[in-house]
C-alpha cells in the first residue's frame, strides 16, 4: 500500500506550491464508519498558498481537490480542508 500522506503531500506541492502544508490522517477516528469500509481514508489539511490569494473558500476547496485528482476517487473518502493566502495565515 501507498503512503497515502506522502501522495497528497506530493500531489499538493506540485500543484498549489504551498509556503505551508500540515497533513493529519484521521482514519483512526473514523474505524468501523461505513465510508471507511472501502479502505479509503480521512484526512484533514492546513495549506497555506498564494495561489488561493482571490479566490473564494469554494474556489480554494475545488482548487485542492483538482490537485489531488484521483486519490479523491482511490485513497480519500473525506478531506476536511483550511486554506489560506498567506497574508491569512499571519
Amino acid at each position: 500500500m501507498i503512503d497515502r500522506v506522502a501522495a497528497i503531500r506530493s500531489r499538493l506541492e506540485d500543484g498549489l506550491q504551498p509556503s505551508e502544508l500540515q497533513i493529519n490522517d484521521d482514519s483512526h477516528r473514523h474505524a468501523g464508519h461505513a465510508g471507511a469500509r472501502d479502505g479509503r481514508g480521512h484526512f484533514s489539511i492546513r495549506i497555506i498558498s498564494p495561489v488561493f490569494d482571490g479566490l473564494s473558500p469554494l474556489a480554494r476547496h475545488r482548487a485542492v481537490y483538482a490537485a489531488l485528482g484521483d486519490l479523491m476517487q482511490t485513497d480519500i473518502h473525506a478531506l476536511a480542508i483550511d486554506a489560506r493566502t498567506p497574508l491569512e495565515s499571519q
